[in-house]
């Protein structure tokens, strides 16, 4: 008999009816020569402290650090688990081979290995590896079954993980519990990943507490019925005496309010002149598609949405067999989707608008989305090609597929066609209130035309006018660096001649310095992405997500620990670190506990364990070595 296990009843059911195991029996399937039986995800656990020694029940900064020789597993202490385990292990004990039918990632592989170590099974032990829970998919998977001992560095690299957290946590948190608690029963929690995580919000916030806003003054003026901004003045050097030109930056800021007046009342009356027409044309490429943490973070500004909300609906949408597997960390799509694509985009019945222009010819095949260096175990989330009309969908789940069949399908259209306009002018100021003979004011404006829409019609209807294109509703939220949403700025600007002059109308604003935005679900995954690093460069990011700290499916869950322990909260859509958080950063010396950027060093190093790359043993004697180090180092502080 060959037993299959799959993490949940759900998934299991589906293999079963593919497999022809239709026989219900108490906790697996069964017909066709296979049973398959599932987990409800972690069975198994690391064994607490206690579960090693005696010594270790009570909590006593004399038994620090706690560092097994060997670490054991056990199973959770669950009515139902239990249950289901011995089920299990019944049917493993007697079979002639078995499946291992996980999810297929990095934590899927440790919860089934964890149970397969716990029966004691010594049978053969296959893999299935797929992507999407289609029956196609699912059928092609038992036709390319693999040893599993082929995912052998898969499982270290999760091991480890859940080794260097548990060395981290426990005894850290304990360390600091004892070292710094102010009442009895209070808990000091630290985590490998969560206090950096912490600390980011904290840094943050007390920047922004601590922030000093400056005074500004912006001189701008409008002619016909267009704003100028001030620019940097050409006829002042960077070193004059009064430090005007350094006032006058590129942004038109003036930081002496006198000086300001002087130059307003210099240009007051005085005919504007255009000086300089430029236009830029450029493409916009498509949005690239998602990978787990851009859909979550797409989600939280489009619908406010939070990172584990996300997860649950698009981990909704796999069990329904709509899009591929969630939990990914790459944008791109493995060469040999490609020959799938065009049957993906017809089974988008609701969308056949958009993909029937497509499906008159071949399907472009860009490198910014066929790349498979790029891909290690999973492609980028993208539908599977079943009719959504077809699912019962809540409505949240739509909007997360909305937004992934859209990107897919903007991903094989062109890109969008834009100008950019520049326009320059001058203002001479008068000779009794300059500084310098023939001295002028440089004044400047921005235009955006759509010159073809290309890809952006995927995301709401475009009509023409006079040659420029605008969206039919309002303009398409595009996501600024910090997470808010902002409108895109495709102004027209009327058409100038240069050399053309006449009246205008300059204006003085005054304002002020403004500290940094708190963050918000969407920047702290970013943040958490690139190890607190912000870049906007999309190939700079992928870079940078080797050092980010968490991986794509744990982050969700991070953030929320950091909600239920108390060290955060919501205030509207941003994240603010509440006294208990602030204070716990601030007990914390020791950098490696809260550094993003050296937590982001230790995430690399099993990446490279899962690669083959790093030694398994070699990591978690540096982690033992880093741990031991904290506890005497705090232990001898005052």
């Amino acid at each position: 008999m060959i037993v299959c296990i799959a993490e949940k009843p759900s998934v299991a059911r589906d293999i079963a009816k593919i497999l022809g195991a239709n026989t219900s029996k108490e906790g697996y399937m069964e017909g066709n020569g296979y049973q398959v039986t599932w987990t409800y995800g972690h069975l198994c656990t690391l064994k607490e402290p206690a579960d090693y020694s005696v010594w270790w029940k009570n909590w006593e900064m004399e038994q620090l650090p706690m560092i097994p020789d060997r670490f054991g597993i056990k199973l959770i202490s669950n009515a139902t688990y239990e249950k289901q385990f011995h089920i299990i292990e019944k049917l493993f004990l007697a079979a002639d081979s078995i499946v291992n039918c996980g999810d297929a990632g990095q934590e899927g592989e440790l919860i089934q290995r964890w149970v397969l170590q716990k029966t004691g099974a010594r049978c053969p032990v296959q893999r299935l590896w797929i992507s999407s829970l289609t029956e196609e998919s699912i059928r092609e998977g038992f036709k390319n079954l693999k040893p599993q001992e082929e995912y052998l560095s898969l499982y270290q690299a999760g091991l480890c993980r859940a080794i260097g957290d548990w060395l981290l946590g426990m005894n850290a948190t304990r360390l600091y519990t004892l070292k710094y608690r102010t009442e009895r029963g209070q808990v000091l929690s630290i985590g490998r990943v969560q206090t950096p995580t912490l600390a980011l919000i904290v840094s943050r916030q007390l920047e922004i507490q601590n922030f000093k806003p400056e005074q500004y003054w912006v001189l701008s003026t409008v002619y016909r019925d267009t704003l100028f901004t001030l620019q940097q003045n050409e006829n002042e050097d960077d070193d004059s005496d009064d430090g005007t030109a350094k006032k006058k930056g590129a942004k038109g800021r003036i930081t002496n309010e006198e000086e300001g007046r002087r130059a307003l009342q210099s240009i007051e009356g005085q005919d504007f002149e255009i000086t300089g027409i430029a236009k830029k044309g450029s493409d916009e490429a498509p949005p690239r598609l998602f990978d787990l943490t851009s859909l979550q973070v797409e989600c939280n500004k489009k619908f406010s949405f939070s990172a584990d909300e996300t997860l649950k609906y698009i981990q909704s949408l796999y069990e329904k067999k709509l899009t591929t597997y969630p939990r990914v960390d790459t944008t791109y799509l493995s060469d040999d989707i490609y020959p799938k694509c065009p049957s993906i985009l017809q089974g988008l019945l609701p969308y056949a608008s958009l993909t029937q222009p497509l499906l008159q010819s071949k399907l472009p095949k860009s490198k910014k989305v066929f790349d498979s260096s790029k891909v290690t175990d999973h492609h980028a989330i993208i539908p599977t090609g079943v009719n959504p009309s077809n699912g019962d969908l809540t409505l949240n789940e739509k909007k997360v597929f909305d937004l992934v069949a859209r990107h897919f399908i903007a991903v094989f259209y062109p890109a969008c066609k834009v100008s950019t306009t520049t326009v320059t002018g001058k203002v001479q100021c008068k000779p009794e209130e300059s500084k310098k003979k023939g001295e002028k004011l440089t004044f400047k404006a921005n235009g955006k035309q759509i010159l073809a829409p290309g890809w952006r019609v995927c995301f709401g209807r475009w009509v023409e006018e006079n040659g420029s294109w605008h969206q039919e509703k309002k303009n398409t939220p595009i996501a600024s660096d910090d997470g808010e949403e902002k409108k895109e700025d495709d102004k027209m600007l009327p058409a100038f001649t240069k050399g053309e002059s006449g009246p205008h109308t300059p204006t003085l604003t005054e304002k002020w310095t403004t500290p940094p935005k708190p963050y918000t679900e969407a920047t702290l995954l970013r943040a958490m992405e690139t190890a607190g690093r912000f870049v906007d460069n999309d190939e700079l990011r992928d870079a940078l997500k080797e050092n980010g700290i968490g991986r794509p499916s744990t982050r969700a869950a991070i953030i929320e620990t950091l909600f239920k322990r108390g060290y955060i909260r919501k205030v509207r859509k941003s994240l603010a670190a509440t006294e208990t958080g602030v204070n716990l950063i601030a007990l914390i010396q020791n950098e490696l506990l809260k550094s993003a950027e050296l937590t982001g060093q230790w995430e690399k190093k099993l990446r490279e364990i899962e690669a083959h790359q790093y030694d398994p043993q070699q990591f978690l004697a540096e982690l033992k070595q880093m741990v031991t180090d904290i506890v005497f180092q705090v232990r001898g502080n005052k």
